[in-house]
């Protein structure tokens, strides 16, 4: 390792990467939870809305695209904090824009600030969460992605709370952007600079320019094993985003069901995929990352295929849930495993990150499409085939035999 950490030392990082995972999962949550009455506040309708999670998406491709080069121009305690200080004002500017001035052009300018943000952030704040995991030999990554999750949970809670109290938005969005901001500086404060998170103020940091720095950062797009860690985190990303944007559609649509009856099938497979991802790390360190991805392929698989072909309501609900068990995984272990090498865990976890990412933000808009034309169960099957494929590649993310440069690998069962 670059640097030596004492017990509190590492406490502290480790907390405020959790604090950085909760923020980007309250910063989506925010948005999301008051969507009606910022369409009220604009007077469009669904299209215009459908726009402006487009321009959103595009903004979030972007910024993780542009993370590797924020990584080796900043290192990733200044290009975090640059990154959800940008996340603060875009929500900022969400609530005054849909509020104050009732502007289209400013909200989409906001989510715009917004996506590109978040879409940098996540692969920075995974980069770090893949360190802490080498510095503590354990594996933690699901429990990050699990604090996400928490922010979620709690930005939704909050956004229900305000729309029941008639909290204006951009009193709503000032607020949870000033939560933002300061939980970005404070967070980002207590996470060491490193020479390979390319932190300028590292101790011992090697001179170097910023475009060596680059060079390192794209290097990873070149190795093969990049692709193939690619894959299973591009399928497990369907299987999550499928289930976020479409799962209740087809409870409601397909299996005949009440919209109640849906949210109630999605918040089923939200909590089991939590589950799974606050107690699977033993379960890694016990059995090894390819046993429990194979495994978890398999449940992903089987419980889509009895969602799909269920014959009752409560068969649908355990279709749910094994999906979500399956689902919780695939991504941070796919980040874990790009991360084995620390000299090159910046570069390689920002491109399996993009992979991953990628293919969140635009498989749903796609399922969507072919589902126009085959029904939305029958699509469905689409995210069964790449949950398989990713369980044949599940081998790509055994650990790598260590380097002068890496701590030792666990054993892999």
């Amino acid at each position: 390792m670059d640097v030596d950490l004492t017990r509190p030392q590492l406490v502290r990082w480790r907390t405020a990467i959790f604090a950085i995972f909760l923020a980007s999962g309250l910063s989506i949550a925010t948005w999301a939870s008051r969507v009606p009455a910022i369409k009220t506040a604009l007077g469009v309708d669904n299209i215009q809305i459908g726009f402006l999670l487009l321009g959103m998406g595009a903004a979030s491709i972007i910024g993780l695209s542009l993370a590797p080069v924020a990584l080796a121009r900043l290192g990733a305690r200044r290009g975090m904090l640059a990154a959800l200080l940008l996340v603060a004002v875009g929500v900022a500017l969400v609530g005054v824009g849909a509020d104050l001035f009732h502007s289209y052009a400013v909200v989409l300018f906001g989510l715009m600030l917004f996506g590109g943000g978040n879409g940098a952030v996540d692969v920075m704040m995974n980069v770090e969460g893949a360190a802490i995991e080498k510095y503590s030999g354990r594996t933690i990554l699901p429990l990050f992605h699990a604090f996400f999750s928490f922010g979620t949970v709690i930005g939704a809670g909050l956004g229900v709370l305000a729309a029941a109290w008639g909290v204006a938005v951009a009193v709503h969005c000032g607020l949870i952007a000033g939560m933002i901001a300061l939980l970005a500086v404070v967070s980002v404060a207590n996470v060491p600079a490193r020479e390979v998170a390319m932190d300028d103020d590292a101790e011992d940091a090697a001179p170097s320019t910023w475009r060596e720095r680059l060079h390192l950062a794209l290097s990873a797009w070149k190795e093969p094993r990049t692709y193939a860690l690619g894959v299973i985190m591009l399928g497990m990303a369907f299987a999550e985003g499928g289930a976020n944007d479409w799962l209740p559609l087809a409870v409601v649509e397909d299996h005949g069901a009440t919209e109640a009856s849906g949210a109630a099938a999605l918040a089923v497979f939200s909590v089991a995929m939590t589950v799974v991802r606050v107690f699977g790390g033993p379960l890694v360190d016990r059995f090894g990352r390819v046993a429990v991805l194979r495994v978890l392929a398999a449940a992903a698989t089987a419980g889509l295929l009895l969602f799909i072909l269920a014959p009752s309501l409560p068969l649908v609900f355990v279709g749910a849930a094994l999906w979500g068990v399956g689902a919780s995984l695939g991504f941070p272990l796919g980040m874990s495993a790009a991360a084995d090498d620390p000299a090159k865990a910046a570069a390689r976890v920002s491109a399996a990150a993009t992979i991953g990412y990628v293919a969140f933000l635009c498989g749903p808009p796609i399922l969507g499409f072919i589902s126009e034309h085959f029904g939305l169960l029958n699509t469905l099957f689409v995210i069964v085939g790449l949950i398989v494929l990713s369980g044949f590649f599940a081998g790509a993310a055994r650990p790598l035999a260590p380097t002068a440069s890496a701590a030792p690998a666990r054993s892999e069962s």
